[in-house]
């Protein structure tokens, strides 16, 4: 069960220039998207133990971005 709401995903690609989003395309949308943010996470989050933290800030989501 995806925890990102598919309504969501579906108006970011609206906004995103999508004139219209498919059912199977939104599906897909949330699953990589949700693989993505775990990635993203776990990098993040490896950066934040290193620098002796449990917390994860801006600065290591900015680094993890630069990572991916």
């Amino acid at each position: 069960m995806a925890e990102l709401p598919i309504a969501a995903v579906v108006r970011i690609a609206k906004k995103s220039g999508a004139e219209r989003v498919g059912s199977d395309a939104a599906s897909a949308l949330v699953v990589r998207t949700e693989d993505y943010i775990a990635n993203l996470v776990k990098e993040a989050n490896r950066l934040a133990m290193h620098a002796g933290r449990k917390t994860l800030k801006e600065e290591d989501i900015e680094l993890a971005v630069k990572a991916l």
